[in-house]
């Protein structure tokens, strides 16, 4: 009998549609068959180097078959897979490959410097494998290579068996500190965030066996944006994959939205997931400044997650795409999904996203009761149900983080948000982030929000940077739209209609672009290097 394990599960689709395209990523195509068998070649190299149950394998990869092969690979033999973020400088990937306890690296030819940088200083790394990229970068010597490896394996599937409770391991950078990994296991994470079985999200499947019975006849299409690296990225994947579909992914590097529409058209996408204004924006721009250019007639719903879509951003999709549905997402690596902003094709957009959740969802005071519907209190975003199981390798922060109440587990998220009186949640931003201006609090997004309303603002993070008489003052760091010259006077009067006086920016920081991590996050860090900068400059 099958199990919840996330690669016996992917097993069973794979069975049952082997000859429906699995992946497309760049000039290869897959199908489910080959997929798994791939899978299969690189499980059994890893099972030959003595490599399975409770050993942790890095990937660090770009977008691509190899990612996803990795990842189906370690679930095979109940290895565990750690995506590493490709960005990360050698401190930090110091920092994660000791944290993560990895015995192995797949990794691309580029990364081949950092990896030499730090691999002598990890005594536990035992084993290298390296994907060609044609960049000629140097290796650590011994580093295998993976098309040799998958040749040289079976493609038959031969593995123990496995179970629900195997471990899903994601590490997430957060807005401060150094990476930390966040520990689920199989069967919480599938309901938690892959979907439950059910490609309408709706009613989750209540047997493994079940999830043939759901596959579509004909398989959806997704355009996955985000790097595999971060979970945006490869709960997209593994969510189309479970469901028979099939998913594509843009070519590496930085996000290209004109590329982005090409693959919708070419690859007649049904769905496209994208990462707030930074990724939303210029898709829309493109579309109505070029009318026609892409027939779009496949695409059934827009949908974003992990930063702030504004309601500008989303009327401006709404008009753009009248015929798509507009789907702004909420969760996170340690809630999983949580709820959504949905709007039908024609339907009218709110001032504000209000996310629709279930009872599993609350926003809790200080003391840690349910702030009343409709009250206009603020307070902390938590869920309870499956959840993770907590932090690898740091119990303080998971005390702190995963929380009792009444005999129930909740996972506090961190997000600031109230309650409606139907229900619905308004987010306001992160307590980390939050600014803290004359004992009055502000939210970044919130004010991020009303800027992106005004037709010169392209992007912009808001940030705090110290003041004698209020202990911070709010700064906006803002790329113009097309070159256009704004004024702190200007964007001032624009948000006094909108916002409370305290919210209003101080100062503003013109750049060329905002800097956004591969995801689409927010780049706090550096917009706050860009406030402290200019202020000592002036």
């Amino acid at each position: 009998m099958a199990s919840y394990n996330l690669s016996e599960l992917f097993e069973l689709v794979a069975d049952a549609v082997p000859e429906r395209e699995a992946l497309v990523a760049h000039d290869r195509r897959v199908t489910f068959a080959e997929l798994e068998a791939r899978a299969n070649r690189l499980a059994h190299h890893l099972k030959s180097v003595d490599l399975g149950h409770g050993d942790h394998v890095g990937l660090q990869l770009l977008n691509g078959t190899e990612y996803v092969e990795g990842m189906l690979a370690c679930y095979k033999v109940r290895a565990v897979p750690v995506n590493v973020n490709y960005r990360y400088v050698e401190r930090e990937l110091e920092h994660l490959f000791a944290d993560a306890d990895l015995v192995a690296l797949v990794f691309h030819r580029r990364f081949g410097p950092a990896v030499s940088a730090v691999v002598s200083k990890l005594p536990k790394l035992r084993h290298l494998i390296v994907v060609e990229d044609g960049s000629g970068e140097t290796v650590p010597d011994g580093a295998l290579d993976y098309e040799t490896v998958l040749a040289d394996s079976s493609p038959d599937r031969e593995f123990v068996e496995r179970a629900d409770d195997d471990l899903y391991l994601c590490y997430t950078g957060g807005t401060t500190g150094m990476p930390k990994g966040v520990m689920w296991t199989h069967e919480d994470i599938f309901f938690g965030a892959l979907g439950g079985g059910d490609p309408t999200r709706m009613t989750p499947i209540e047997r493994p066996e079940e999830i043939v019975e759901r596959i579509p006849e004909v398989g959806a299409v997704q355009i996955v944006t985000p790097p595999l690296m971060h979970v945006s990225g490869h709960w997209s994947t593994l969510s189309t994959l479970f469901a028979g579909g099939r998913a594509v992914y843009c070519e590496p590097g930085g996000f290209d939205p004109a590329a982005t529409l090409d693959l919708i058209d070419r690859e007649k996408a049904n769905f496209v997931t994208l990462v707030g204004d930074a990724m939303v924006r210029p898709v829309v721009d493109l579309v109505r400044e070029q009318p026609g250019r892409w027939d779009l007639s496949s695409l059934l719903v827009l949908a974003s997650g992990g930063a702030l879509c504004s309601s500008t951003t989303k009327e401006l999709a709404r008009e753009a795409l009248p015929n798509v549905m507009i789907v702004d997402g909420y969760g996170s690596t340690e809630t999983g999904v949580v709820g959504n902003e949905r709007r039908e094709p024609g339907g009218d957009m709110p001032s504000s996203a209000h996310f629709s959740v279930d009872d599993r969802t609350a926003v809790l005071d200080d003391d840690l009761k349910p702030v009343a519907a409709g009250s206009g209190d603020v307070g902390r975003l938590a869920r309870r149900g499956r959840l993770p199981i907590g932090y690898y390798n740091d119990p303080e922060k998971t005390a702190a983080t995963f929380v009792e109440v009444h005999g129930e587990r909740w996972a506090m998220s961190g997000d600031f948000a109230h309650v409606e009186a139907d229900g619905t949640i308004v987010l306001h931003g992160r307590g980390s982030l939050a600014i803290n201006t004359g004992g009055e609090k502000v939210f970044p997004e919130e004010v991020e929000a009303t800027l992106l309303a005004h037709p010169a603002v392209q992007d912009t993070l808001v940030v705090g940077v110290p003041d004698e008489r209020w202990g911070e003052r709010v700064v906006a760091v803002v790329a113009p739209r097309d070159g256009r010259a704004l004024t702190l006077e200007e964007l001032q009067e624009h948000c006094r209609a909108e916002l409370a006086g305290y919210k209003v920016p101080r100062e503003l920081v013109m750049v060329d672009q905002v800097q956004r991590a591969p995801n689409g996050k927010a780049d706090y860090r550096w917009a706050k290097e860009q406030a402290l900068a200019a202020q000592s400059a002036s």
